[in-house]
């Protein structure tokens, strides 16, 4: 399935010199969403996954279907102030700025095997606080998976040993 001619750029979104790769088209059709999920499972089958973490907002589109296909749970990963319990928090940076990202402390159990998803791998800095987040609540990341990596900007690097498995990759073309 061509997916890289479904996805939508948007120039200087969110800021001049940004072109946004916009996956919302990718879930308007069901047959879409099957081949993305499966895909994204695929490598991951037999690797005893407990729980899926996705980071807010686009991780938890694909996150829930992704921790159905390999019998796991599903643990948002949010703002902060948008979860109701107990959180521990990580402050990072992104492509354009920073952020700060929030998890229940009681989301995962120690020695839990965990992957992390999100829609995109640019610099690597929320799947890097995700990461963090998971490994002070002494899970074990088994890897991270996305729909698109930006790999021009070597978000690679910044969470080099970790497993990835990205569906479409962009150069800087």
């Amino acid at each position: 399935m061509d997916l890289k001619s479904i996805i939508r750029d948007i120039p200087d979104f969110p800021k001049p010199g940004i072109i946004f790769k916009d996956i919302t088209p990718l879930f308007k059709d069901a047959k879409t969403i099957t081949y993305i999920l499966d895909s994204l499972a695929e490598p991951w089958k037999g690797k005893n996954i407990d729980v899926i973490v996705g980071a807010e907002a686009r991780g938890f589109l694909i996150g829930p279907g992704l921790a159905e296909r390999l019998g796991a749970g599903f643990v948002p990963i949010r703002k902060p102030g948008k979860l109701p319990a107990d959180t521990l928090s990580h402050f990072y940076n992104l492509e354009y700025g920073s952020d700060t990202l929030e998890i229940h402390r009681d989301a995962i159990i120690q020695n839990h095997n965990v992957l992390v998803v999100d829609d995109l791998l640019a610099t690597g800095g929320t799947v890097k606080a995700c990461i963090e987040l998971v490994k002070r609540l002494k899970g074990n990341v088994i890897g991270a998976c996305f729909i698109i990596e930006l790999s021009f900007l070597n978000g690679r690097d910044q969470i080099h040993p970790v497993e990835i498995n990205s569906l479409l990759k962009y150069s800087e073309d």
